[in-house]
């Protein structure tokens, strides 16, 4: 009889023993299971904004979205003078980048939008490049059950047109620059080799002689302000820029100054796209009656020509490749 209570008891052992092992794996798959339910619904305003930035479901026919033009491998700009839209249609200006937007105090070349929420809609809505009616876009996401879920874990909201332009808003302001460009290191005294000689000596150009700082003045190298550069003529470059908002003749071919910030990356340059690369930008620059003969309004810092030699040309290039960062890249 001993033997039989040893196996017995042996039994009620391994018994309790299994039903404990049961309960930890229970145990451990429950916290696995609300820990993974907890990272797939714990969205940020930022997270939803991303993922409504990168779905063409804000477009007519569900095949563009704002990445379409606003490319991460180009820091948010796009690599063509004029992006694609709806049907193949090109936009009316070159697509700039949509990074650093956190200080800015107004959007678009001309200035029209004074807030990024208002800025998200123009696109949408805009015939020629993604073609759809506000009310259409929200109806949209009202019928897709993961944005209605999205929408009222962010906001406690179904989806409405004041909340998708603030996600969009609050995904676009998280695309700062870090910190980890070469002039940024340099210039904070992170890294003391992070510029070349060369950038070194163009930093000086670009503050001086170049005459750059004088619009490009901020910690993102713009100036916010609206400046006339001699792109227009009326003749063959006919975009009267800031006029054609305000109607007061001292803004005829003014356009926004844009931040430097990753330059390098955003080719094409100017509102239309007109120099495929820096060293065409910084010629033009240098003297800009080579390019347009006849500038109407043209700003009073480039009536007459730089002087820049061929050195400081190449100096200043290589200064304006200093500003682009990691983050720009990605």
């Amino acid at each position: 009889m001993g033997w039989l209570c040893g196996v017995q008891n042996q039994r009620r052992y391994l018994g309790k023993l299994e039903m404990k092992n049961i309960k930890i794996t229970f145990v451990l798959a429950a916290l696995v299971f609300i820990l993974f339910a907890f990272q797939k619904d714990d969205l940020t305003e930022a997270q939803l904004g991303e993922k409504l930035f990168f779905d063409p479901i804000l477009s007519a026919e569900n095949s563009i979205s704002c990445a379409s033009c606003h490319k991460p491998e180009f820091a948010f700009a796009d690599s063509s003078a004029f992006s694609f839209g709806f049907h193949g249609e090109l936009a009316e200006r070159n697509t700039p980048s949509v990074m650093n937007m956190l200080a800015r105090p107004y959007f678009f070349y001309d200035g029209r939008a004074a807030t990024l929420e208002e800025q998200i809609f123009h696109p949408i809505r805009n015939p020629k490049e993604m073609n759809l009616s506000i009310p259409e876009a929200i109806k949209r996401l009202n019928n897709n059950d993961l944005y209605k879920k999205y929408f009222k874990k962010v906001y406690r909201h179904k989806p409405d047109s004041i909340h998708l332009g603030k996600a969009i808003a609050a995904y676009i302001r998280t695309l700062e620059s870090d910190g980890s460009a070469p002039a940024d290191l340099y210039l904070n005294g992170k890294d003391r080799q992070a510029m070349s000689a060369a950038q070194i000596r163009g930093r000086f150009i670009f503050m001086k002689k170049g005459k750059c700082f004088d619009c490009h003045f901020s910690p993102d190298f713009t100036g916010d302000e609206f400046r006339n550069i001699g792109t227009y003529d009326g003749v063959k470059y006919k975009d009267t820029g800031r006029f054609a908002l305000t109607k007061d003749s001292t803004d005829l071919g003014k356009f926004k100054t844009p931040s430097l910030r990753n330059v390098a990356l955003t080719a094409p340059y100017m509102h239309n796209g007109m120099f495929r690369t820096l060293e065409e930008v910084v010629e033009y620059y240098d003297n800009p009656s080579k390019f347009v003969a006849n500038p109407i309004n043209l700003d009073t810092l480039l009536q007459k020509p730089l002087g820049l030699t061929k050195e400081e040309k190449g100096d200043l290039r290589a200064f304006l490749m200093a500003l682009s960062d990691e983050k720009g890249v990605k």
